[in-house]
């Protein structure tokens, strides 16, 4: 059985992603042409199960051997650190940011703010034609930008409701101002909010750390 923390992550990517396996109490999601890590990983439970088949599957989709897991995997190389916790909202002063939700009609201009806030702008087209795609007929997923008082897109949110809670796993911002005043927004939805966030940028209760490495192969 997987951690609780990870779980949360494939139900809220799962939706999203192009391929799913479960094989040994791990969880493959694959999702060619999408850079997003959550999207393309196996998420192994405590004890890691024979990965060769997983792993095979992987290489199979000519995608890196990307594995989620709450510690280091051993012979894996770290990628990126992620807290996943509670988000309580946060009372602001006048920042002059709006945030607001969007139709999907304008998953595009979504798209281009997150890639940018993550300096990879030219997967925006992909991401956009994908998410497009797998929303269709998704009403549980909402799509939150950010502007800031000159009317620049400066923050992008993709906000999924489920068993009464919200979640928030893909996000980013252009500009750190637009960064609470969008968890905000995201946390009002339906009054409460779980999030990943890069360590230290934003603070969370209950926290688990969630570590992504690249299979070493052995």
């Amino acid at each position: 059985m997987l951690p609780a923390v990870l779980s949360e992550l494939i139900d809220y990517f799962a939706p999203l992603s192009t391929f799913q396996r479960e094989e040994g109490g791990a969880v493959t999601l694959l999702t060619p042409g999408v850079n997003v890590l959550g999207l393309n990983a196996t998420y192994l439970p405590e004890v890691v199960p024979d990965l060769r088949s997983a792993l095979a599957w992987h290489e199979v989709h000519e995608l890196p051997p990307l594995l989620a897991s709450l510690s280091p995997v051993a012979g894996a190389q770290q990628v990126s650190a992620l807290e996943v916790g509670t988000f309580t909202p946060v009372e602001l002063q006048e920042s002059g940011i709006v945030v607001e939700q969007i139709s999907r009609l304008h998953m595009q201009k979504w798209a281009d703010v997150l890639t940018a806030a993550y300096g990879t702008p030219e997967w925006a087209t992909l991401l956009a034609q994908h998410l497009a795609a797998r929303l269709e007929g998704q009403r549980d997923y909402l799509l939150l930008l950010a502007y800031d008082g000159a009317g620049e897109v400066v923050g992008a949110l993709l906000w999924h409701g489920i068993k009464g809670k919200g979640a928030a796993h893909l996000w980013g911002v252009t500009d750190e101002t637009a960064r609470l005043p969008l968890l905000n927004a995201a946390w009002a939805l339906a009054e409460g909010l779980r999030v990943s966030v890069l360590p230290g940028d934003v603070s969370l209760s209950e926290t688990t750390g969630v570590f992504f490495g690249v299979s070493g192969g052995e």
